[in-house]
């Protein structure tokens, strides 16, 4: 797969200053890796040998269903499928053991082209993101007026400094993410608990103030999945 594709400029990422900066990274990954898939790559030899072997997770089964090119998806599925007849539920020699064939099964099922190319596109980029936040005082102004970090990027953030940033920033930086997670969750109790509330028959009528609650439950769900 071209590295193009996965060629992001941070800046581009946390520009918006909208929900989580790592959840657009993720997404912008992933709607370029399915785009690309259900494209052109469909015809190219080392990609398909690649798609053969891994397959794809639900998740982005989904997203690639959705996608108009039906018969890309189709033509995808039936050289996978014939993958699986011929490597991994077919026995590959008389000495193979009995859990031989369960672990090929097991390492397909685990395994996900697009969820491959999103962490490794991931893991470079996020060593620019560290890069930039110790080299330049505007990017960590930038990083710090964010909405916020959802909390499972809020851990892959920083755990990850402490093998890639600069020791001197590394408290700094764990300080910025935890100020950006910890704002937004209180913020966000307080729309569930106000949601929650208006449930009670006292606050209920025509004028009815749902304030910001009403996409309280799916924002907290966001905010606890990254989905």
């Amino acid at each position: 797969m071209r590295e193009s594709i996965l060629t992001i400029p941070v800046s581009e990422i946390f520009e918006p200053k909208c929900g989580c900066p790592i959840c657009r990274l993720r997404d912008t990954l992933e709607q370029r890796t399915v785009e690309y898939i259900m494209g052109a790559a469909m015809m190219e030899p080392d990609v398909r040998i690649e798609t053969n072997k891994q397959g794809f997770c639900k998740t982005h089964f989904e997203q690639m269903r959705a996608c108009k090119n039906r018969l890309s998806l189709a033509l995808m599925l039936q050289t996978h499928l014939q993958e699986l007849q011929k490597n991994v539920l077919t026995r590959k020699s008389i000495f193979e053991g009995r859990s031989a064939k369960q672990k090929r099964v097991s390492a397909v099922n685990t395994d996900c082209f697009v969820c491959n190319k999103i962490e490794w596109g991931m893991s470079r980029i996020l060593v620019t993101l560290f890069e930039m936040y110790v080299q330049q005082r505007e990017f960590r102004e930038l990083f710090k007026q964010q909405e916020l970090l959802c909390l499972p990027h809020y851990d892959m953030l920083t755990s990850a400094c402490a093998e890639h940033m600069d020791k001197k920033f590394q408290k700094q930086f764990s300080d910025d993410c935890a100020a950006l997670t910890e704002k937004y969750l209180s913020e966000l109790e307080k729309d569930v608990s106000h949601y929650c509330k208006m449930y009670d028959y006292r606050n209920t009528g025509a004028n009815a103030d749902w304030g910001n609650s009403k996409d309280s439950i799916e924002r907290a769900i966001r905010f606890l999945t990254t989905r």
